[in-house]
């Protein structure tokens, strides 16, 4: 069995100042539903965050992306360069996506800002 690719609460960014740094010093992609923020990490394992708006829907549709997000870099993670923060904002786009779709944003958006191994 190979190593798990788990997201605990470490794996996360939590803190608001943590956030303001990464969207405002670091570089920025959009790539169909979803725009991709992403800084250099200070510590050992690269961290995720997602925010979705009110604008996109009721609880349960925002909370719906949150998860599709997070388990897309949840599976890709290993797959990352090096390591960085990064923080992903669901557009309004992705309310019916399926898991598919929003796994083929994100590693596109990997590809845009080169942050994926060679061999991938």
């Amino acid at each position: 069995m190979g190593k798990t690719l788990g997201l605990g609460r470490e794996r996360r960014i939590k803190q608001g100042r943590d956030f303001l740094r990464i969207r405002s010093e670091g570089k920025r992609f959009t790539c169909g539903c979803l725009i991709a923020n992403w800084a250099s990490a200070a510590g050992p394992r690269s961290r995720v965050g997602v925010i979705t708006g009110r604008k996109m829907g009721n609880a349960v549709v925002r909370a719906r992306a949150r998860r599709l997000l997070r388990e897309a870099f949840r599976v890709h993670q290993a797959e990352l360069l090096n390591t960085v923060d990064l923080v992903l904002v669901a557009r309004a786009s992705i309310v019916g996506k399926g898991f598919s779709e929003v796994e083929r944003d994100l590693l596109e958006a990997f590809r845009k800002g080169r942050l994926l191994k060679q061999s991938v």
